[in-house]
């Protein structure tokens, strides 16, 4: 991995830490890909059973495509004749989005400041978001003349409703912490302060519990929300199945009748 992020794996925990406080954690190409890489490494290690997305600094969790690196890769390829800036959607925010939404394990997301474009749509990708009260959520893309990406068009309809996100889509604003609580992009509101302690909190509790159904329930409400209640019923009983042959749903229901804690296997 680059320094722009880091990355730790503890006790079944991946963290992953965006680390360019000075440039407002925005998204150089150095970034994109050390997290692209992150992001698929989390998803796919078996060791990892949650995982955590926050930033450095406390001014900004991402404020999205560096812009200052964007303008000076427009202008090489107008000389070249080229359009290679733009596939950065299609190498870099496409995967980082499917390896965050599609991990069969939590994500879970500590905003600490100022999400804007792609740094909102990687905050929208987590299963669970918690928010520091300074932050601030900002769409952006029509404000420099761009269609929405990094899943956002996907993603803040189906947390928002389309009518709302379409009116943050064609008239970005700056959204407080306390508005994106009232409309559901938060899903926890913390003081700044206990951000960190308190995400870590979160995270290692979904780390420490049923893998499985964790990743049977993501699985679940992604697929019925693009699906008739028939089909979603034949899910259920698909993955209720796969659910229920996990070792931890034996341990689950040993600790119950026990009247134990339960001391899950994430299997």
């Amino acid at each position: 991995m680059a320094d722009t992020v880091l990355y730790e794996v503890s006790d079944g925990l991946a963290t992953i830490t965006l680390n360019r406080p000075e440039a407002m954690n925005a998204m150089n190409t150095e970034t994109k890909v050390a997290l692209r890489d992150a992001a698929q490494a989390a998803a796919a290690d078996d060791g990892v059973r949650a995982i955590l997305l926050t930033a450095a600094g406390d001014r900004a969790f991402c404020v999205g495509q560096d812009l200052k690196e964007h303008i000076g890769l427009l202008a090489a390829d107008k000389e070249s004749g080229s359009r290679h800036t733009m596939t950065t959607v299609r190498d870099h925010y496409n995967p980082i989005v499917r390896a965050l939404t599609g991990a069969p394990k939590p994500v879970v997301a500590a905003v600490n400041g100022v999400a804007a474009g792609a740094g909102f749509g990687f905050a929208l990708c987590a299963d669970y978001r918690i928010v520091a009260d300074t932050a601030a959520f900002n769409t952006s893309f029509a404000r420099v003349a761009l269609t929405a990406d990094s899943g956002m068009s996907w993603t803040l309809p189906r947390v928002i409703g389309p009518g709302r996100a379409a009116d943050l889509l064609l008239f970005p604003r700056s959204i407080t912490a306390q508005e994106a609580y009232e409309l559901g992009i938060a899903n926890r509101l913390v003081p700044a302060s206990e951000l960190r302690g308190e995400a870590e909190k979160v995270a290692r509790a979904l780390a420490a519990g049923p893998t499985v159904a964790y990743a049977a329930l993501k699985e679940a409400v992604a697929y019925g929300l693009t699906h008739s209640l028939d089909e979603t019923l034949e899910k259920e009983d698909e993955l209720q199945a796969r659910a229920g042959a996990s070792e931890d749903h034996v341990i689950a229901v040993q600790a119950f009748v026990n009247k134990e804690k339960p001391k899950y296997l994430g299997r």
